[in-house]
């Protein structure tokens, strides 16, 4: 685009409103969180209501035969089956008052893998940061009670502006048989990181920052099949709402940030297992 030489301040100016727009402080209001807490309420009930149901432990599942083939082929092609999911309450929109819905699957394939392989490398989260970033700048263990995991992340993110967030998650992980895992993974505590990296780092108060992440759950499966493991994960997460008049420019990047994260995710989880397994081969044969 060419921009006149009368339309650069105005341009200008609107930029620098919109930069204001999303990096003042926003408070996360109880009627936000009730909202979003009920829409994942509702969402869990769906989820663990097709766990229960035979047939239907991978969104393709539910497709029409040929098309669930034809998807099936593209992901086992090294594609990533990703869409947008939204949870409604009988038949309607559930309203977030001063908050956006981020919901998002995706779906992907890691051949010649196993489910014990590849829940070795997702279960690894002292090394998660290592092998996820640079979404992932730090990782921790800081519990583990059998099956239920309670970890530290430090997540990273840039699009229109930069974000880093430390996190705390309780992660609960149920095997169903020899083939089918899943996971359910629920933020705890998410605080936003001011000056990252800088002297005067410090935390931003929870639920009183930039507005960019207040919740975030992630909800995976796992299925050994066809001489591979299929990963699903379902990406629920929360921000503020962006003003009407900046949305059409805002909200294609915010939308694009979990695409891009399991996009991303997919991709490296798959190098990961492969390289344990590498790894694993050659202490074998030492």
């Amino acid at each position: 685009m060419t921009w006149s030489r009368s339309a650069l301040p105005s341009s200008l100016l609107f930029l620098a409103a919109l930069n204001a727009a999303t990096t003042n402080a926003s408070e996360l209001k109880p009627r936000t969180a009730k909202a979003f807490q009920h829409y994942e309420e509702l969402t869990e009930a769906r989820i663990r209501s097709e766990l229960s149901t035979p047939g239907q432990f991978l969104a393709i599942d539910s497709l029409p035969e040929e098309q669930r083939k034809a998807e099936i082929e593209r992901i086992k092609s090294g594609q990533v089956y990703i869409r947008t999911l939204n949870t409604k309450e009988n038949g309607k929109k559930i309203e977030i008052p001063d908050g956006l819905v981020h919901h998002w699957l995706a779906i992907g394939f890691i051949p010649k893998a196993r489910l014990e392989q590849v829940l070795r490398v997702t279960q690894d989260y002292a090394h998660q940061a290592e092998l996820f970033k640079p979404d992932v700048q730090r990782s921790e263990l800081l519990s583990r009670d059998g099956e239920h995991f309670h970890v530290y992340f430090r997540f990273y993110r840039k699009t229109i502006v930069t974000a880093v967030y430390n996190t705390q998650f309780d992660i609960d992980f149920t095997q169903t048989d020899s083939t089918h895992e899943y996971s359910f993974a629920r933020a705890v505590r998410i605080a936003e990181v001011r000056n990252p990296g800088e002297k005067d780092e410090s935390e931003r108060p929870v639920g009183n920052d930039r507005g960019y992440l207040w919740r975030l759950d992630l909800y995976t499966r796992y299925m050994e099949a066809d001489d591979g493991v299929y990963v699903q994960i379902e990406f629920l997460g929360l921000s503020r709402s962006v003003p009407a008049i900046f949305a059409w420019i805002v909200n294609p990047y915010v939308h694009s940030v979990p695409r891009e994260y399991l996009t991303n995710y997919v991709g490296q989880l798959k190098k990961a297992v492969a390289g344990a397994a590498v790894e694993k081969s050659a202490e074998g044969g030492r």
